[in-house]
Order: C-alpha cells, then structure tokens, then sequence
C-alpha cells in the first residue's frame, strides 16, 4: 500500500471549525471548574470588577422626576399631562359603565345620570354576538355575563371592561402606524424590532417603579404598564403582513391611479385584514393578562379582587375573579375572531344609516331604554344583591378535600422534585464558571449565527456577571431551564395527540385556550394552597401557565406537514408510527422548537411573578426594588432577564432557519 493510499486509510473525519469551538468552550468550562489557581478570576466573577449600573440608573431616574427641566414645563409635569389626557376616556367609560355622572351646582348636585343598565349591557352584547351567526358563542356570551352578574362581580367587571377598552383601543392604534413606519422605513425597522423585543421580554415589575414616579398611582399607570407589554405584537404583525402583500395587489392598486397614501389605507391594508386580526387578539389577550399588575397600580376591577385574593390565601374569591377574567378574554377573543373571518359585503347601491347601521341602532336603543325603565324598575339598572350568590365555599372545600386526603401523595411529589430534579439542577448551575459559560454560549451562537451572533450572545450574558447579577441570574436559569424541560415532555405528547384525532383536538383546544386566558397571578392561588411556598410552587406555577406553546406549536407543526409525503410513506409501507417518527416529527420539528421558544419566554415572564412564593432569583431582585423604591436596581434586574431572553430566542431561531434550510423547506414560513 502506497503512501497515498494509507493516508487516505487513516484518515480523520473532518470536523467544523464552529462545532471545534464548541468542544474548546466545553473544555475551558471543565478547566475553569476545577479552579485552577490562575483562573480563580474566571470561575466566580470579582466583586471588585462588578459595575453598580443599578445605582446610577436610579440616580438619572430621580433626576429625571424631580430636577429635569424642558424649558416651559418639567419632565413629570410633561408625563402627568400625558396621564390626564390618559385618564380622560378611561374616566368616561367608568362613569358610563359603573359610577355614573354627577353634574355639579354651587351647592348640591344638579343632576345625577346613572350608569347603563346591566340587563341593557348584557343584552346589547349577546345580540352582538348573535349577529355573528354563531350560536354556541351566543350561548357562551349569555352564560358568562350571567355569571359575572349573579356572582356579585358585575361592577369590577366593568371597571376592567372600562381599562380594556381604552388600553385595546390604544394599543391597536399605536401598533398599526409603528408597524406601518416600520414596515416603510428600513432604519425605523431597525431601531423598533430591538425597542420590541425589551418591551416584550422585559419584566413588568421591572419598569413599575419608573412609571409610577412619571406618571403617578392611578389609572394613567396601569395604562402606560399595559401598553408598552401589550402594544408591540400588533406593530410586528403589521410590519410582517405588509412586506407579504403580493406584487400583484400592489401594481393593481397603482395602476388604479392609487396616491401612496391610498394605496396603503385603500387597498394594502384591506388585503391582510384577517392577518391583523391576529395581532389584534394579541393586544386583547395581553392585556387582559396585565390586569392584576394594574390593578396594583391603580386599575381596580376583577385583578384587584384576585390580587387581595391571593394576599389573604383566599382560594374560592381568587378563583371566582379569576374565572370572570377569563370569561371577558373569551368572550372578546371569540368575537373578534368572528369579525375577522366576516368578509365584506359588496353592494351596487350604498345603504341608507338605517339599514347600515340596524343592529348599532337597536343595540343604543335597548340599553338607553333599560336604563332609563331602571330608574323605576331598580332591578333592570343593578343586579339586587338578594340575587347574588357565591362559588367561593365550593372552591374552598376542594383545596381542603384535596390536603386531607391527597396530602402524602402531594408531599411526596413535591419532595421528589425538589431532592432529584431541583436541587442537582441548581446546583449545577451555580457551581459553573461565569466565563466558560460566557464562552459555551458564545460558541454555540457561532455554529448557528456565525459572528454576529456570537458577538451579541458574549455582549449580553456577559453583561448578567459585570452588573453582579450572575448567582440569580443562573437561578432563573436553572428554574425556567427546569419548567421548559418538563412543559416540552408534557405538551409535545399532547401536541402529537392532538394532531392526530379531530375529537382530542377539539378538547384540548378549549383546555389550552382557557389556560392562555387566565391571568398569571390565578395560578399562583391553588398552588401556594396545596404546595405551600418555595420553588416547586414557583415550578408547578410556570410549568401549568407556559405548557401552552409547547401544545399548539406541536399540532399546528404536525398538521402542516404536506398530505402528499404522508400517502408517499404510506405507499411505501410505513406503519402509522414509523411516518409519525420518520416524516411529520423531522418536518415539523421547526415549528415545534418556536412552540419550546414560546415556553421559554412564557415561563421566564411567569418565573417574576413566582418570586411571590419565595424563589430567590432576577424576580425577587425586582420586587425588592419595588418594595423599596429602587427604580435602578429594578431596571437592571429587569435588563438582565430580558438578555436571557434575547439571547435564547435567537438561538433557537437561528437553529430553527438552519433546520429548515437543512430540510429544504421555506424559510420565511412562520407559524
């Protein structure tokens, strides 16, 4: 044998200079690990080198507030203004829908209106969602106002109803034009889609404080939290539904004779109506999320009634507010979605106001009409409190049943977690070396993302240790990392389940819809109740309110899977398992890893809210700030979750894009 050929015989399998970067970080990590006396430095980061970016950002917050001045006004006088203009309709829609208006004379009152009638409301609505041709949501819509009404909640119920509102309104508007900008102006885009990502990613709790202090306690607050949360998925549904408007549409439009301005409020925005329906029932759903922590804040209504709920450990009360809240997310999910599958109807001749607005007309007139007979009849205008009744006992005597009989099991249950999963997880976590884990990640995002992406991971992670954060930071990572674990084992099953029988399907839809709609908080109640507090409750909590993604990514992914490669591995004689293993599981595979981004995200917003059954990470450094006033120390606890966040989401999109690219399939589809 030649020397050629022996060496061809030796050969070593060529390995990629990103995947050897990865081994190398591997190998620092273990080096580092084991301390060696020369990189001391490299495995707990060094007091003397931590920045105190949180006492800095208070004291340029506190100025802001009291010294900073704009020439004619001061800063907080310019954002109390805002917060008036802010309060304004919200204060409409309490007085219409709850309080009622009182006009004032120099002595007394010269005339009291009182607010629209409940039955008036209740029947207004329910023949609203008749006009939808939709019976079972006809039916839903008279049970849960019912509900609401009979269970003596129907005031906080319309003081949330009030907030909704406006904050929906708000938001959609606001949403639409960024979007717009955005989608018209490359270097808008590009400064937005960053500003975009830490409005979403970045914890309530964590601007509280500022926004208090800017703006005041009150409903201006509560709308301003809601808004930078809620406002941002309809901007980026805009954005992305605009640049896929067809050729086609556009060159129809301008050939109409269309200005740009027409063209983009006549016929460019028509065309993705359906799509921005989507992003509209984001901005609902968001916002009704949002109604405990404005409630904290000033908002009042049903999160107000869960927060003091949960305060006093009062299962039965938190669960009848909780299951209000849910109700209104359903109710106003279920009729938007109607309203965007409605297609327009075209006529040759324009209808008379009458006949084009029938059912606003009857609507006005019946809740006119029951709340003027109210003033007569009082039972038309409040609902007597002799009607009202309580499911709080029921709720109640659950919780007790299930510690008094369940109690072993539940204890053993938990004690396994956290002596096999949680505590050897967290340990783990806490005992790597902050710059070998910088250098894995970095490594990790050079495989995927080449350069750019590396650069921003090693940016971002290392700004977790330079702040002094990194020991709560590896908490949370390690909590969420453990929830998005046993969420993905749990949901995907279910998702593959799901996909594959129309009856299961149909099932877990409302299961899964009912838990997206529950406010965060909710879930907190029954678990504090049954597993008492520490980081299992914080656990169980995440795992039940981020499963969702996990679920619905799964059986969308599975469904997508093109019907002619499903007949092709039948006709080659695979088993119902083996096209499920070797077909529809790799294909949708993308889809299903942004359903386990989704999680991620999910559970590292609901891992801030956990902090209020005594977890000890990046949560409990906001509450703190916020319980002492530390906009700063909230801000920068805040800045490094949203990091986290940043940093797993273009990961996994950036291993999502090569997967796909791997696959042949189009990467510019998404879910």
């Amino acid at each position: 044998m030649n020397e050629t050929k022996l060496t061809h015989a030796i050969s070593w399998p060529r390995i990629k200079p990103s995947i050897a970067l990865i081994f190398v970080a591997i190998l620092a990590v273990i080096l580092i690990k084991f301390q060696w006396s020369a990189l001391s430095w490299a495995s707990d980061y060094p007091s003397t080198w931590v920045i105190p970016l949180g006492d800095s950002l208070s004291v340029k917050i506190k100025w802001l507030v009291n010294e900073a001045d704009l020439g004619l006004f001061t800063f907080k006088e310019f954002t109390r203004a805002i917060g008036s203009l802010l309060n304004v309709p919200i204060l409409f829609l309490r007085g219409l829908l709850v309080t009622g208006f009182t006009v004032e004379g120099e002595h007394d009152a010269l005339l009291q209106i009182p607010p629209l009638s409940w039955l008036g409301i209740t029947i207004g609505i329910v023949l609203l969602a008749a006009s939808l041709g939709d019976r079972r949501l006809t039916v839903f819509v008279v049970i849960s106002f019912l509900y609401v009404a009979f269970v003596g909640l129907w005031e906080s119920t319309m003081l949330t109803l009030a907030s909704i509102i406006v904050a929906v309104l708000i938001g959609i508007i606001t949403g639409l034009l960024l979007g717009i900008a955005a989608f018209k102006w490359v270097v808008m885009d590009r400064v937005l889609m960053p500003v975009f990502d830490f409005m979403q990613t970045m914890p309530v709790f964590a601007y509280l404080v500022p926004v208090l202090m800017l703006f005041g306690y009150g409903p201006a607050s509560a709308m301003v939290v809601t808004l930078i949360y809620a406002m941002p998925p309809m901007a980026r549904v805009t954005r992305i539904s605009l640049s896929r408007v067809s050729g086609e549409t556009v060159e129809f439009g301008r050939i109409a004779g269309s200005s740009a301005r027409q063209l983009m409020w006549k016929v460019m925005l028509p065309s993705i109506r359906p799509r921005l329906m989507v992003g509209v029932n984001q901005v609902i759903m968001l916002t009704l999320n949002m109604v405990i922590i404005a409630s904290l804040i000033g908002a009042g209504g049903l999160g107000f009634d869960v927060w003091q709920a949960l305060k006093a450990l009062r299962i039965g009360q938190g669960a009848e507010a909780g299951i209000a809240i849910t109700l209104v997310a359903v109710v106003l999910d279920r009729i938007s979605q109607q309203f965007a599958a409605r297609r327009p109807v075209h006529r040759n001749t324009a209808p008379s106001f009458s006949k084009k607005y029938a059912l606003l007309t009857i609507i006005v007139a019946i809740v006119i009409g029951t709340t003027i007979i109210g003033h007569w009849v009082p039972v038309i205008s409040q609902v007597p409190d002799s009607w009202t009744f309580s499911t709080g006992k029921f709720w109640d005597n659950i919780i007790d049943w299930i510690n008094i009989n369940l109690y072993d099991y539940i204890e053993g249950f938990r004690r396994f977690f956290f002596i096999y999963i949680l505590k050897p997880s967290k340990s783990f976590m806490l005992s790597l070396p902050w710059l070998g884990t910088v250098l894995f990640i970095s490594a990790v995002g050079y495989h995927l993302g080449r350069l750019r992406l590396a650069i921003l991971c090693t940016v971002l992670i290392s700004f977790i240790a330079v702040v002094g954060l990194w020991e709560k930071a590896m908490i949370s990572a390690y909590l969420v990392g453990v929830c998005v674990f046993l969420a993905s084992i749990v949901g995907i099953p279910i998702g593959v389940i799901s996909a594959g029988n129309e009856r299961i399907h149909n099932i877990v839809q409302v299961i899964i819809d009912t838990l997206q709609t529950l406010p965060s908080f909710v879930y907190l109640i029954p678990v504090i109740m049954l597993f008492g507090v520490g980081e299992f409750s914080a656990m169980v909590a995440v795992v039940m309110y981020a499963i969702v993604p996990a679920i619905r990514y799964t059986d969308h992914g599975i469904r997508q899977v093109a019907p002619h490669l499903i007949e092709a591995a039948r006709a080659m004689g695979c088993t119902r398992m083996q096209i499920l293993r070797r077909v529809q599981l790799p294909l949708a595979l993308p889809d299903i890893m942004l359903g386990v981004n989704q999680t991620l995200m999910m559970g590292l917003s609901m891992l801030i809210i956990t902090a209020l059954v005594g977890t000890r990470d990046l949560g409990q450094e906001t509450l703190i700030a916020l319980s002492k006033v530390d906009p700063g120390r909230g801000v920068t606890a805040g800045i490094c979750v949203a990091f986290i966040a940043i940093v797993a989401d273009r990961l996994i999109n950036a291993w999502v894009q090569k997967h796909k690219s791997e696959l042949g399939l189009n990467a510019a589809h998404q879910l």
